[in-house]
């Protein structure tokens, strides 16, 4: 989460119509080990042979979510995780068998990001590993006491991910163009960043509200604006891609 957002700086950073893809926490707490179950960390095997991150969230045993901008050649998904150099035999590595970007994902304007991963083997759920529940259907109102968390850079002078994972609570906004775009969207100098994408925005008790999309660059206000795709408006999407999954098998 991010106390200065210099976005210049910003490891891996991809710039789209004044955009980036939101992933580090910079400015945040670690998290009570273990206390976000829910919590995935995306290993993304691209192309060129890297390996690059983004955040995640478990929907059932066998089904995660993630930012659609987060697509890759192929994944392991780490559930169970809270230090990623304690690779511990509590913490399960699953392969990804399928992967479900929303058809109507636009890259240039990060509209509809969001993606559906099936693992191909089932979740061991445990005290550790449990899946979260979605919000319900939007009532008109903002949710309150919103908290996103990562694995994503700690310190913008630092590129190295969090060893640990970090948590800061964020306050949304009443803004007309985030509502137009299917989005929750939060402003000011923390937030998700670079390594957090695909995390859940989660409010109200444990609930998931949002998928961590991406952080605007500051305009006439000065804020930085952190887009959050709105879940409500994708029940519909999950279910019914879900149950097509399921019936491939």
């Amino acid at each position: 989460m991010s106390i200065h957002c210099r976005l210049a700086a910003v490891m891996l950073a991809l710039t789209l119509h004044g955009q980036v893809h939101a992933g580090r926490v910079i400015g945040g707490h670690e998290a009570v080990p273990h206390s976000r179950p829910y919590m995935v960390l995306l290993e993304r095997y691209m192309s060129d042979g890297t390996t690059k991150y983004c955040g995640g969230f478990l929907l059932s045993e066998d089904f995660v979510m993630s930012a659609a901008h987060c697509q890759a050649k192929s994944f392991t998904v780490l559930l169970g995780l809270h230090n990623i150099h304690k690779r511990t035999n509590e913490v399960q590595l699953i392969n990804v068998g399928q992967t479900f970007p929303h058809e109507g994902f636009n890259e240039s304007g990060l509209i509809n990001d969001v993606m559906l991963l099936k693992l191909n083997s089932k979740a061991k759920v445990n005290n550790h590993v449990t899946p979260i529940a979605l919000a319900g259907q939007d009532d008109g109102s903002l949710p309150k006491s919103c908290i996103v968390s990562g694995w994503g850079r700690a310190d913008w002078k630092n590129e190295m991910m969090s060893p640990k994972l970090m948590e800061i609570n964020v306050t949304l906004i009443d803004n007309k163009d985030c509502e137009k775009e299917n989005l929750y969207c939060s402003e000011g100098e923390t937030g998700p960043g670079q390594g957090d994408s695909g995390g859940p925005l989660v409010c109200e008790g444990v609930k998931a509200y949002g998928v961590v999309s991406a952080m605007v660059q500051p305009g006439p206000s000065g804020q930085t604006l952190f887009r959050f795709a709105k879940i409500s408006d994708y029940r519909g999407w999950i279910i019914s891609t879900i149950k097509k999954a399921v019936m491939q098998k």
